[in-house]
């Protein structure tokens, strides 16, 4: 496209850009040097992955975060620019009109190294950057590859604008062409508005002799609305529709694959071809090759030409039943606890509560005694559930804050006792209780590590009833979320009593601020499962605060579960 018919009827106005953003105003600069058109300017950027968007870093950490969390992804980066059209009329009103429009671009990074992430985020330059990289300078080393504008990665699609002023002021009919203008000179002169719909104007007569208002998405529907109607729907539009959709699909492919072992036989035997597979785990061939085929296109497994299949480095750092950092254990509960309480989500919309009836026909006065630990199977279960998520997790809460003053702890409900040793790796000096019910004690034994100090104890008990160990640091890791408000406060008020000043609560949960979906979506399953809730960080606050606590401070780990502590005061 030529842009000078376009930058030429800006000539002799002026331009005002609403950004502070020093690469849009490059940018601009370098398209025009023009003079004063009665335009103003106004474009924000921002990085979407995974349903998250991700805004500029607060810190090294965050910027960490940010790009660990783009590193071999493709993730989209998303423009979006408003163009006021102003007119100041002779009593000095001002007429205006908005267009607005956004731009995506597809930037894929490549698989980033722990040091080039911090060789470039100690280099400074992704502090101010949406998504904490600038692609025009060093961040460039980051991208694999591009698709769609440069420019708007950089900060402003520059030629969506250019199109964007060549449909404003050479399409016959639209804004300024030159019979509006004429139409608008003639209102001027009769004290109505310019025909440009909102209006800044305080003259009476302008509300009743306005053209209507029209908001800016269907101002660009009037501009290219034949256009999108012919084309249907948006493809990136249509495709994450899709993938909410089928969700569920790959979730169920993914709790099958690890009911079957199929990550655990490819990672003892590797390169096997559909047919092997099938007798192996004593399939047919057609659901196993359709099985595989879609643990490839989830990128669970890796394939070649030979079509025979191996695990990818997904399935080696989390499926296999043996690393150190399976979740096999979580991933086992929720195919069969946490799947079917899903199924009655819109009863527990309506109705408010957890779903345990419906699911598994048991009615439960207490969920933990009643439903979760009523049989070896479930137990086992459920607790090798909680050991994946503390053994995946540990590591991120126990480091979060300096804990080297408190040599005593007491993790409440810490069943396998998985964070405590954490607790006790990152803190030599610390030793820990773990205080839950005489069930959960009593097979602690199948999860403990080999060759452990000494530093971490078992302690039978119900924390709601029974006397709680004395300790300095009293640890709660996804415990407050199971319950309601007020046996929240049965707790709390209960450790409090147990505690002396200066000691601490720990707590471990899923933080709702920011809205993360991740975290939107374990608050639905606290409903289908629980009593309780997921809570943000204020309510966690103000719980505490009624129970003698302040001085909270809060870490987002990077990992699944946030961090809080408080002290006693």
């Amino acid at each position: 496209m030529v842009l000078n018919p376009v930058i030429s009827k800006l000539a002799g106005k002026l331009v005002v850009l609403a950004s502070a953003s020093p690469r849009r105003m490059e940018i601009l600069r370098n398209t025009n040097h023009l003079k004063t058109p009665d335009v103003v300017i106004g474009a924000d950027t921002i990085v979407a992955v995974d349903g998250t968007i991700l805004e500029k870093p607060v810190d090294k950490n965050d910027a960490y975060r940010m790009l660990s969390r783009l590193s071999g992804k493709e993730h989209s980066v998303y423009t979006g620019v408003v163009i006021v059209l102003c007119h100041e009329n002779e009593n000095k009103s001002v007429d205006y009109r908005l267009i607005d429009f956004y731009e995506e671009t597809k930037v894929k990074f490549a698989d980033l190294s722990e040091s080039m992430l911090w060789e470039y985020i100690d280099s400074g330059e992704p502090m101010d950057k949406a998504g904490g990289y600038g692609i025009q300078a060093l961040g460039g080393m980051l991208v694999e590859r591009v698709h769609g504008d440069f420019l708007n990665v950089v900060g402003f699609p520059l030629n969506h604008f250019c199109k964007q002023l060549d449909v404003v002021f050479n399409t016959s009919g639209l804004l300024l062409s030159q019979e509006i203008l004429a139409h608008s000179e003639t209102n001027v002169k009769d004290e109505h508005t310019w025909p440009l719909g909102n209006s800044c104007s305080t003259n009476p007569a302008a509300e009743n002799t306005a053209a209507p208002s029209l908001s800016s998405r269907e101002q660009l529907t009037e501009v290219i609305g034949t256009e999108r109607e012919d084309n249907g729907p948006q493809k990136d539009d249509l495709q994450r529709i899709i993938e909410l959709m089928d969700g569920f699909k790959a979730s169920k492919a993914l709790f099958t694959a690890s009911r079957l072992g199929v990550f655990d036989l490819l990672q003892s035997r590797p390169e096997l071809d559909a047919a092997q597979v099938a007798q192996e785990i004593k399939a047919s061939v057609k659901g196993t090759q359709c099985l595989l085929d879609a643990c490839v296109s989830l990128g669970l497994l890796r394939t070649c030409q030979k079509r025979v299949y191996m695990n990818a480095a997904l399935a080696q750092g989390f499926l296999l039943s043996d690393a150190p950092h399976s979740l096999g254990g979580y991933i086992q509960h929720c195919d069969q606890t946490v799947w079917p309480l899903f199924t009655h989500l819109e009863c527990a919309v309506r109705d408010g509560t957890h779903q345990h009836e419906k699911a598994f026909g048991k009615k439960a006065n207490d969920l933990f005694q009643d439903t979760l630990y009523n049989n070896q199977d479930i137990k086992l279960r459920f607790m090798s559930a909680m050991h994946s998520i503390a053994k995946v997790t540990g590591r991120a809460v126990a480091t979060a804050f300096d804990l080297s003053r408190f040599k005593t702890a007491c993790d409440l409900g810490g069943c396998t006792g998985a964070l405590a040793h954490e607790l006790t790796k990152a803190h030599p000096e610390m030793r820990v209780t773990v205080f839950d019910l005489p069930t959960v004690v009593e097979m602690s034994g199948r999860f403990s590590p080999q060759h452990s100090e000494n530093r971490v104890s078992f302690l039978a008990g119900d924390f709601f009833e029974d006397e709680l160990p004395k300790a300095d640091l009293y640890i709660l890791a996804r415990i407050l979320h199971d319950w309601p408000d007020e046996k929240v406060h049965v707790l709390l008020r209960r450790i409090a009593d147990s505690c002396t000043s200066g000691s601490a609560v720990l707590i471990a949960e899923t933080m709702l601020d920011g809205w993360k979906p991740h975290s939107a979506l374990q608050s639905l399953n606290m409903l289908v499962q629980t009593e309780g809730m997921e809570r943000r960080e204020r309510q966690f606050a103000d719980l505490l605060c009624q129970h003698g606590f302040g001085d909270v401070q809060v870490v987002h780990t990077r990992n699944f579960l946030d961090a809080l502590i408080a002290f006693k005061m």
